[in-house]
């Protein structure tokens, strides 16, 4: 009886540690960042065209993990993140088939885009969002740039950030990784 109770509570621990590893972690977003969707969320249908003139849908993307980086030229917190993410995420997985990153730049237009994206020396996509349609379907209205929002591969929010701290990036990062093993 001692042995059967000794495995029974062994497997519990098991079960409910693997249970910890195969979620992603629940965040509680401050009120003051501004997001009108939530972590868990499906994401609303979007379209958007990149600086090279290709269309993307947020449909097309099902089944990838997919990091939206809202930025605009303007942002000084952008300028700040930007390489972290062109070193940290974009070059560790831009290979990945299963992972898609796209820089959607806040209402500016196409010449000037191209231009950021030249002084900031970043590799990965920028979309052009006129009129920030596409950030205001994510955030409220006078929110602000920099954030990041990651969809899991069931097309869900799994994890968004607000400006740029370091601790929360490396959760991100974190984040990615699983969802990418998973």
């Amino acid at each position: 009886m001692k042995r059967l109770l000794t495995i029974l509570f062994i497997s519990t621990i098991a079960v409910s540690s693997f249970a910890q590893l195969t979620k992603v972690p629940t965040q509680d977003i401050p009120a003051e960042y501004g997001y009108i969707l939530k972590q868990g969320q499906q994401i609303p249908e979007i379209e958007f065209k990149l600086t090279d003139g290709t269309s993307v849908k947020t449909s097309d993307l099902k089944g990838k993990v997919v990091m939206l980086q809202f930025t605009a030229s303007w942002c000084s917190v952008c300028r700040k993140e930007m390489p972290h993410i062109e070193k940290d995420i974009w070059q560790k997985h831009k290979n990945n088939k299963n992972f898609v990153l796209f820089g959607v730049d806040m209402d500016e237009p196409l010449d000037k885009v191209k231009k950021f994206e030249k002084e900031m020396k970043i590799t990965y996509p920028l979309a052009l969002d006129p009129g920030a349609k596409i950030f205001y379907t994510f955030a409220a209205q006078g929110a602000g740039v920099t954030r990041n929002v990651i969809i899991g591969k069931d097309g869900k929010i799994a994890y968004m950030t607000r400006l740029f701290k370091k601790d929360e990036f490396n959760e991100m990062k974190e984040v990615i990784d699983f969802l990418l093993e998973s």
